[in-house]
């Protein structure tokens, strides 16, 4: 079987849909990539790509991808409502096949050391790439977001792990690293961004700090407010989805949203999910409510109707879930 491991880097552009097709291209016409899925946000000014291959082939489809982007985004320029410290956000490498986590912090190491030679921008990795322990939670890194990074980089404590401690206006700084699979799940409320951030903070594993830490293990959180649905967000990363559920961030949120007497009105994936986090919803649900429900379609539609995970656009199975041998779709196989 061959060896898989998954790239998904986020870029600081969700509006300009020629930028968005340029990367894409990029990543597509790199041998030995698939390009799995491409998901822009207008409000968070954000798109997340996602492609698998070999070692070798992620890290040059990564490359890639940047050096389109070092061309056509410029964030002196930017704004958006997900926080960010640069063009190219956030790029991480993840196990999917044959590899191990091992071979994935060899990948950020040789992509972050070639990108920052490549563009001469700061560099720093995270997660399991991380060669400090403050820089394992990528919200640490990210502290102070692109803004803060002309003061940052005349820290010693913050000197990038790659490249010149030198802000670069145009680009920012780039984090990469190593991790498991993250899901990237949002759920939407009618309030405003303050209403939702309040409960992103009640339930997220940091919480409002230290002496009042979250509910949830395992998932950060923010709120944010969609202009182009009219709605705000409790936008969350499970960060391991054996350890704190979909429903069970899902469950949370609602039973916080009504104590503030909130409407929830569906949920959203963004990227992709691995088929076991979606059952596991299932089966929660046919537990909790003593349902009948055998054929593994029909427990993907209960979650989808559960959770609303079609309230802001379709849900496809064959596009959203990553299962099946080379990464092919199950559904409808």
């Amino acid at each position: 079987m061959a060896r898989l491991v998954e790239c998904v880097p986020n870029f600081s552009e969700g509006r300009n849909q020629k930028v968005i097709d340029a990367i894409a291209a990029a990543i597509r016409d790199t041998s030995g990539c698939s390009l799995l899925d491409v998901d822009p946000g207008a409000s968070t000014n954000r798109t997340v790509y996602t492609f698998v291959g070999s070692p070798q082939d992620v890290v040059e489809g990564a490359l890639n991808a940047a050096r389109q982007a070092f061309t056509l985004i410029d964030m002196s320029k930017h704004s958006g409502e997900h926080p960010r410290t640069g063009a190219l956000d956030v790029c991480p490498f993840i196990p999917v096949q044959n590899v191990s986590m091992d071979d994935c912090v060899n990948c950020a190491n040789i992509f972050g050391k070639r990108l920052a030679e490549m563009l001469h921008i700061p560099v720093y990795l995270y997660g399991e790439a991380a060669r400090k322990e403050a820089r394992r939670s990528l919200p640490s890194v990210r502290a102070g977001e692109y803004e803060a990074l002309p003061e940052k980089l005349k820290i010693e404590s913050w000197a990038p792990d790659f490249g010149p401690a030198t802000f670069v206006p145009s680009w920012g700084a780039t984090v990469t690293g190593a991790r498991k699979f993250l899901i990237a799940y949002n759920v939407n409320l009618i309030s405003t961004k303050e209403q939702a951030h309040r409960i992103a903070l009640d339930i997220r594993e940091q919480g409002r700090g230290k002496d009042q830490p979250g509910v949830l293990t395992k998932v950060q959180g923010i709120g944010w407010y969609l202009d182009e649905a009219n709605i705000a967000q409790v936008s969350t990363n499970i960060l391991d989805y054996e350890v704190t559920s979909l429903h069970m961030v899902y469950e949370e949120i609602c039973r916080d949203a009504k104590g503030l007497k909130l409407p929830v009105v569906g949920s959203q994936i963004v990227g992709l999910i691995p088929l076991k986090a979606l059952l596991d919803s299932a089966d929660f649900y046919i537990q909790r409510d003593g349902l009948f429900i055998v054929d593994e379609e029909h427990k993907i539609r209960l979650v989808i109707s559960k959770l609303g995970l079609d309230s802001l656009g379709p849900f496809n199975p064959q596009e959203r879930i990553i299962e099946g041998q080379h990464w092919e779709p199950w559904w409808g196989k």
